[in-house]
Order: C-alpha cells, then structure tokens, then sequence
C-alpha cells in the first residue's frame, strides 16, 4: 500500500455554514479510504458573522483530540494540528502573512478553499462600498499571498447570482450561459468580479512565460463553484445554519417559524408562472455541497479520471430540481409534524420565477452529484434547530 498522502488545506470564512460543513468533509475519514489523502486544515476568519463554536462542533464530529480554543478566541487547534483556527480579516495583509509564514515552515498550503466574504444580498444594495472592499480586497490579498508562497490551487466559493436574470427562465442554467449582465445586487456582482479576477490571473501565467520569458511562472489550477440554494444542517444535528438576525434565505425562517422564534413566513408573490403560483429554485443539502468543494480539490489533483490541474474549471453545484417556496414550506411541515403558518405578500423586486442548475458537467467531469433529497434537507434542518433554537449561542 502506498503511503499515506498529506496535504495542509487554507480555508477563509471555515467558521461560516458552508465552510463548517466543508471543514467536517474534508476531516473525514473516507478520504484516507477513497483516496489515500489526509487533509489538515488550517481556517482563517475574523468572526464577523460567525462563531468559533463551529470549530468545536466541527472537532467533536471528527473525533479530533483535544481541539482547544485561546480564552480571546484568538486562535485554536487540536493535539495534532488537523484543524488550526487564527482569527484573522483577510483583508489584513499584514495579519494574512503572518498566517502563511507561520505554516511556511511546516510545508506551506497546498490548496486553499477561499469562502470569506459579506453575503446577504439586500444588505449589499445598502452599503455596496462594503461589499467591494471586503469581497474584492480579501480575494486580492489572498492570491497575492498565494502567489508570493507557491501556494496555486484554489476553490472560489462562487453563486448562481451571477447569471443574473435569464433570458429563458425555464430552462436550466449551464456554465456556459452568460453572466454578469443582468446581476441584480452588489453580492452577486462581487461573485462575478471576483470569477474575472481568477480568469485573468489564470491567462497571465502562460502569457508571462510566452511573451516576458518568465519560466517562473506557473499555471494555477482553479475551481470555481456556482452553487444555488444550500440548505440543512449536518446530521447530526450538531451543525447548521445560524444567521444573525432576521434570516436572508428562505429556509432558515422557515426553520425558526417552526420552533416557534417567528410568527409566520412571508411568501413574497404567489403569481408567477408556476405549477403553485410561489417562485421555483434549486436547493441544494449543505452536506452535498461540502463534498463539491472536496470533489474539486481531487479533481485539481488529478485524483479523478479527468483531470483539472493547470486548468479554470466552471461547476453548477444543485440537483437540477426545482422546488416551489410552497413545496419547501409544506416539506418543513412534513419534517417538524405541524402546518408552517404563512401570509402571501407581493413579489419583490428582482425575484425571477425559476432557478435551476444544470449540474451534469460536475457529474461528468469531477464525478460529484447531489446524494440528499428535499425530506433529508428538512428533517436534517429541523434536527439542528430544535437541537439548537438559539443557533451557537
């Protein structure tokens, strides 16, 4: 048997929804038995709109030994270093440096999994210079740093927002639709800005070597996921979604409907063309969309029978169903045994009537497709929030 293949993993924004579930898929035990690959992972975030309580659950479902955070919260890790936390804004040059030439002696990164970033889309209409600054100013400073630390695979935590509104909202969105046309908010424009920064980062090493004879100059492999509607928990119900405040996606209201925080939902315009009246999108269990992330970094690796080293690789991460809000509204009733109380509103602006991915060309050239259904996405949900009705707190 060969032997055991380590690789250390950056992660931005980890102690976030999607990161934690990413974190608790890349600790897991089936990548030693799939692939002959441990990952230790070392998340950067600056806690802005998440809790370090993630890494602790995150810890406790990989059974790591003896994860143990500074009393500041300033930094955490466990006994043999799998899972290292340093609470730092990756818009900090000189606090992100410090972090890559911590680990510069111990090997370095091998990839990074790059979530960090403001993302509620009506808050980006109202502070939009926010958004830019952070979005853009973190993902600059960290493939500067990349660069400068011969760190060149990355994963780009992208959106769907980006194909913005369709021009045939019927049919289901490929990569190689048009983007960044009709984006409607800042969020989404930042998602597109950034992809275009990573294609152009992406063509300038081969033009450096052909045109400025720079043999230094190395391709990067990149992965940039489109993903559409993520909902559910881990489940075990220890992990899940915690917004602070009033949530921005539907299910996370939803869910706290249910327990009892929110008098009802609003369904915002019940007559668009649908089967139902309520818009159509593609929601996607967070645990699927975890295992996306660990499909793409194998698949850069050239761990897959294709092969996207060297390459910028475009993946829809959904199922390619499409669910009415009514269809998700009536499934958390079915998952928490009672009728989830709502009232029909008018549509808001920008809505559009169905979103759905076409997901076959990550099925086809990573290998990855969506294994939970709308039932494990609700009961996994309601698990989580009945187990915690106050998220992390």
């Amino acid at each position: 048997m060969s032997s055991l293949i380590h690789k250390r993993i950056l992660v931005t924004g980890g102690c976030g929804y999607i990161g934690s579930h990413t974190l608790v898929a890349l600790l897991d035990p089936s990548n030693v038995a799939n692939t002959n690959t441990q990952y230790s992972i070392v998340v950067v975030d600056n806690l802005v709109n998440s809790s370090h309580e993630s890494l602790k659950r995150v810890a406790a479902i990989s059974s790591l030994d003896n994860f143990t955070m500074k009393d500041d919260g300033s930094a955490g890790q466990d006994a043999n270093e799998r899972l290292v936390f340093r609470k730092v804004d990756c818009c900090d040059k000189a606090g992100f440096r410090a972090v890559f030439e911590e680990f510069a002696s111990k090997g370095g990164f091998d990839a990074a999994v790059h979530f960090a970033g403001l993302k509620a889309v009506g808050e980006s209409k109202l502070i939009p210079l926010k958004y830019y600054e952070d979005n853009l100013g973190a993902t600059l400073t960290l493939l500067n740093l990349m660069e400068e630390y011969g760190c060149r695979t990355i994963v780009f935590s992208s959106s769907a927002t980006v194909y913005g509104i369709a021009k045939d909202e019927k049919a289901k969105l490929k990569e190689t639709d048009e983007v960044g046309v009709t984006i409607t908010n800042c969020y989404g424009r930042t998602k597109f800005m950034i992809e275009q920064i990573l294609n152009d980062f992406h063509g300038s090493q081969a033009l450096l070597r052909e045109k400025a004879k720079n043999d230094e100059a190395k391709d990067w492999s990149i992965g940039i996921l489109r993903y559409f509607n993520p909902v559910g928990a881990h489940p075990s119900g220890t992990m899940g979604e915690d917004p602070r405040g009033v949530p921005n996606n539907l299910m996370p209201f939803v869910a706290q409907v249910a327990v009892g925080r929110r008098p009802h939902v609003t369904i915002f315009g019940n007559d668009y063309d649908t089967p139902d009246g309520t818009g159509v999108r593609d929601y996607l269990h967070v645990m699927d969309l975890a295992d996306g992330h660990v499909a793409a970094l194998r698949y850069m690796d050239g761990g897959n029978k294709n092969n996207g080293t060297g390459k910028l690789n475009v993946f829809n991460l959904g199922t390619g169903i499409g669910y009415s809000v009514l269809d998700m509204v009536e499934a958390m009733g079915k998952a928490c045994g009672k009728p989830i109380p709502y009232v029909l509103g008018p549509r808001r602006p920008g809505d559009v009537t169905i979103y759905v991915a076409d997901p076959s060309r990550a099925k086809e050239e990573m290998g990855w497709s969506a294994k939970f259904g709308l039932d494990d996405m609700c009961n996994d949900l309601w698990k989580w929030q009945t187990q915690n009705p106050n998220g992390y707190e």
